[in-house]
């Protein structure tokens, strides 16, 4: 589990100073600190108690399950490297 705090969260048409929780690779929890309890259950010190792994985001933004979907498709052109079927694959993968 990793606890990522401090970090200015662009979610669901919001912005505010916030913290993401993962396990393995998937987001189980995200929110603001300003909700939280300033201390026992449920506070981000307790959270960070139970996280493997603590990161400061040091007020960088982070917006929670954003994948960019930009590709550069070398078809015309440069073929050899990629094409739109292998680009659109690799997309996909991405």
């Amino acid at each position: 589990m990793a606890l990522l705090y401090n970090a200015e969260i662009v979610n669901e048409g919001q912005r505010y100073r916030g913290y993401v929780m993962t396990e393995g690779e998937f987001i189980v929890r995200t929110g603001a600190e300003a909700d939280l309890p300033a201390e026992g259950p449920g506070s981000l010190e307790e959270m960070m108690k139970k996280a493997h792994r603590n990161i400061d985001c040091c007020g960088a933004m982070l917006m929670p399950g954003v994948i960019d979907t930009h590709v550069h498709f070398r078809d015309p052109g440069l073929t050899e490297k990629g094409d739109i079927d292998t680009e659109s694959h690799a997309a996909v993968a991405g």
